[in-house]
């Protein structure tokens, strides 16, 4: 599914026609220049591998550095690859951007979670609190563990307390609101993933 790089710049609402209010997420969508076409007979799969935002030269490893010289494309801050039916009427060098969504009614979003931290079972999987009354101290503990002589530990696999968030999320059918092109901008009904100003991945559905 073709799309583009963007940046979650935070959530708002916005005003149907109806007049209802409607919670959207703006994501920045800016302009991303082909940096190398996949095809089938050479890597196996047909793809698009864009390029946006500006990265200055001290901050690029030298075989990133390579790449951006062998494409002629100017350093970039995100680079990702998209794949798509057909590559035809696409070249190295090409520019996309936002209007590229004037026409997509729903799309699919990936990002990076929030950070949680350490969390307990309540927080991270949604376990119920103990009673808090008659000299409970089974108040927010994870509760019995199970096992007794035999395997006599813990099985692999319990929920229990550890680190949550920042994971990679993939949200789908979401509904595009509005695309403002001369801003780089579009709309996106509800939350996605990630912290404002987070990269997020933002693709067409049903396109080749």
């Amino acid at each position: 599914m073709l799309g583009l790089i963007g940046i979650k710049l935070g959530m708002t609402q916005v005003y149907s026609k109806s007049g209802n209010p409607v919670p959207v997420t703006v994501v920045e969508l800016p302009r991303a220049t082909v940096m190398e076409i996949k095809s089938q007979e050479k890597h196996g799969y047909v793809a698009l591998k864009l390029a946006s935002g500006v990265r200055k030269e001290k901050h690029l490893t030298k075989p990133e550095l390579g790449q951006f010289k062998k494409a002629n494309v100017a350093l970039s801050r995100y680079v990702a690859e998209f794949r798509v039916a057909d590559a035809a009427g696409y070249e190295v060098g090409k520019t996309l951007d936002a209007s590229l969504f004037n026409e997509a009614k729903m799309v699919t979003v990936t990002g990076t979670s929030k950070g949680r931290g350490f969390a307990g079972t309540i927080k991270r999987h949604g376990f119920s609190r103990g009673p808090e009354t008659h000299g409970s101290q089974n108040v927010r503990a994870p509760g019995s563990l199970g096992a007794h002589t035999y395997p006599g530990r813990v099985w692999p696999g319990q929920k229990l307390g550890g680190h949550m968030g920042v994971e990679t999320k993939t949200v789908k059918n979401l509904e595009i609101v509005q695309v403002d092109v001369e801003r780089n901008l579009i709309f996106i009904k509800g939350a996605v993933p990630g912290h404002n100003n987070a990269k997020v991945i933002v693709r067409m559905q049903n396109h080749g």
